[in-house]
Parts: C-alpha cells; structure tokens; sequence
C-alpha cells in the first residue's frame, strides 16, 4: 500500500513543486518585500535583487554533473535539507547591522542550492512520468508552484505586516516568518524522503569514462540543434515583460500615493497580490494544462501568448487612475495573474519538448536557464527606468517589451500533437 502511495503522482507532484517554489519566492519575491520594509531604495532592490537570479541563470554550467553522479532523487532530497537551513540562518540575520549584505550573501547560496534543486526534480519529473502525465500533470505542478506563492507572498506576507503593526519591530516580524518558512521545508523534505518515486531510468548517465567528454557534449548536443535560434528566441523573450514588471509591482502597491504608487500596507500587499492575486494565477495555470493536454501546444499557444501580455495593460490603467478602493486593484491584480497562469503553461510545456531526449534532465536546465537570463538581465535596470519614467510611462514600456514574444511564437514548430493526451 505504501508503494501504491509512493507511485501515485498525485501523492508527490503536489508536494514537490510546491517545495521547489519555496526559495524562488524567498529569493526573487519576498526578499523584495523584506527590503522595501527595511527602507531600501527600488534602484537597490532591483539591482541587487537582480543578481540573485544569477544561480538559476548559470544552472546549465553543472546541471550535467547532477545527470552524471547520484541519482535525481538524491540530489532532490540533499538540496531540500540545505535550502531548508539556509532559511533558518536568513531568520537569524533580521537584527544584525550588516543585515542587508549578510542576508543577500546567504540568499545567494540559497539560490544555488535552490537551482540545484530545480535540476533534479525536474529530471526526476520526466523520468517517472510518460509524456502525457507530464503534459497532464504540467497544470498540477504550476497550481502548486503557484500555492507556495500563497504561503510565500500572501498569507505570511500578511503575518509579517500584522507582526509589525503590533510590535513596532520590522526585523522581529520578518525573522519568525522565516522560521516558519524553514520548518516547514524541512518537513517536507522529510516527507519527500519516504514518498518521492524510484524510476527505474534514474541513473547516472554516463555514456563514456572521460566524463569531462561527457559534460560537453551534453551541451554541444543542445546546441548543434537545428531550430536553436527559434529555441533561445523563444524562451529569452517570452517573459520579457514580466522580468521587467515583476520587480516594480511590490513597489508600485506600496509606495505613497505621492510618489505614484497606490500606498497599501504589508498586509495589503499581501491579501491583493500575494493571496487574490496568486490564487487567480493558479486558476489560470490548472486551465493552462488542462487545455494543453485537449488540444495539444501547438493548438493552444497563440491564445496562450496573448492571455500572458495583454493583461498587463492592468498596471497602465492602475498607475493612472491609483484607485484607493482594494476591491479595484483585486480585480485588476487577478484579471493579469489569471492571464499569466493560463499562458505560462505554454512556455513549460515547449521546454519539455526542446528537452527531450537522453539528456533530458541537463537540456531541460539550459532551457530553464535560458528563461532565467530572460528574466535576470532586464531585471537589473528595471529600478531605474522606472524611476526615470515614472510608474505610468513604465508599464507602457513593459507592455511594449511584450511584442517580440509575439513574434518568436509566429515563428517557432511545434508538434500538432505534442502535450495532446492520447485518444482513449
């Protein structure tokens, strides 16, 4: 019975998604919140902030290495644990007075160890699951990615401004929310010990004794494919935008009305984007896969693209109007992350297939990587074309930084029936 369990999908996918969220949302989210609470400026946050996503960038550099040594499952389980106490020793820092260069030091390796991670559960997703789970289950990976998004950004970012609100104490509120983010990961590794699957395929893959050998051409084989120019134009432009808006949209709630932001509190921020706003965003991702899975990638990606971009038109009416009533900017908030969740699929769903093949688990990590750049290296200036153009004339910019996704979808072959469950 327990290995019936094990074996289920549903008793691990959940569970390990929404752990592999976790750090991500500490890392590129939560760490924007804690620093904009601590006074920092935006041009910092971004920047800084920015760097942090180096990790996921550069994880192609040793993702051969987690396809050459141990098993997928191990790296897995390891990874957890050492995210898991890094959470912890960020807890401590809250009152140091070097807090903000101590905390991104250790956020830093936290990003490595998360990349890590991200590697091997992948890997050990496409090796347990056929390809029409996988394209099934993508909607379920993406709703749990996006709870810990709940837990990350909205009900602990909630705690985290009622804390502060009767203490007074910034750096108290911030470090027991990080205690009960590390216990629970920890705990969930645990779990993740005794339930993750043992596919039969996962092996080292070691093709040759020079593993050196081994290494390159894991990544001359990625490379020496036909359609690469369409594979990197497509996954470097297709969250163009959003590496641009997602860094300024904490800002944007919280700054004054004066400054051209909306001026919500903490727990604010946390009820409309961190909690409305994720759920309608998980609405989205089920109904993303779920679609993908009737009608294949092929099918479903042009709707998909314009339900990603359009909707960011939100934050031009949003920056315009600052309407002050929360039932306003829940609305628009969901009405974009709905749109991002459906369509983000699309983008999962054409790295799987680029991916595909013996060295499914590395190619997969350069694809994710090369989302990663798309997303780092617009991030780093984005503090300060905003504060050159003002939140209004900045999400102009970034919904004109949406087009040439537009493009790359016009132009990139996909498979009529790939992600298209089988008929029955």
């Amino acid at each position: 019975m327990q290995k019936s369990f094990a074996n289920n999908p549903w008793s691990w996918i959940p569970s390990l998604y929404f752990v592999q969220a976790i750090p991500y949302v500490v890392v590129m989210s939560l760490s924007v919140i804690i620093y904009k609470d601590f006074g920092i400026s935006n041009t910092d946050i971004a920047f800084y902030t920015s760097w942090l996503y180096l990790p996921w960038v550069i994880k192609p550099l040793w993702s051969p290495f987690i396809d050459m040594f141990r098993t997928k499952r191990w790296w897995t389980v390891s990874m957890q644990f050492v995210v898991g106490a890094a959470l912890a020793s960020v807890a401590l820092t809250t009152h140091l007075p070097a807090f903000f260069q101590i905390s991104l030091a250790i956020l830093w390796l936290m990003a490595f160890s998360s990349a890590t991670h991200d590697i091997a559960a992948d890997g050990l997703y496409m090796l347990a699951l056929p390809q029409d789970k996988q394209a099934a289950f993508v909607g379920v990976r993406s709703t749990f990615y996006r709870l810990a998004n709940i837990a990350g950004q909205g009900l602990l970012v909630y705690l985290a401004g009622q804390i502060t609100e009767r203490t007074g104490d910034v750096g108290y509120a911030w470090s027991v929310v990080l205690y009960i983010l590390a216990g629970m990961f920890l705990a969930l590794c645990v779990y993740h010990l005794t339930v993750l699957p043992r596919p039969a395929s996962d092996q080292p893959v070691v093709q040759t004794d020079n593993y050196f050998k081994e290494f390159f051409t894991t990544f001359v084989l990625f490379f020496k494919r036909k359609d690469i120019l369409l594979v990197l134009g497509f996954i470097l432009t297709f969250r163009l935008g959003e590496s641009q808006l997602i860094k300024l949209v904490v800002p944007f709630l919280k700054d004054p009305v004066a400054k051209g932001g909306l001026g919500l509190s903490t727990s604010d921020v946390g009820w409309v984007y961190g909690t409305v706003g994720v759920l309608f965003l998980t609405l989205g991702g089920l109904l993303g896969g779920y679609l993908i899975s009737k009608i294949g990638l092929k099918r479903a990606l042009w709707l998909m693209v314009f339900a990603v971009h359009t909707p960011d038109l939100a934050f031009v009416y949003l920056a315009t109007a600052l309407p002050q009533d929360l039932l306003t900017i829940s609305v628009c908030i969901a009405l974009e992350q709905f749109g991002y969740g459906f369509g983000f699929a699309a983008l999962l769903m054409y790295m799987i297939m680029v991916a595909d093949g013996a060295h499914k688990t590395a190619h997969y990590a350069i694809c994710t990587g090369l989302m990663a750049a798309g997303m780092m290296l617009p991030g780093f200036y984005s503090g300060q074309i905003q504060e050159w153009l003002g939140y209004p004339h900045f999400f102009m910019y970034v919904c004109l930084m949406t087009l040439p996704a537009f493009l790359m979808a016009a132009l990139v072959k996909i498979d009529p029936e790939f992600g298209k469950a089988p008929a029955k």
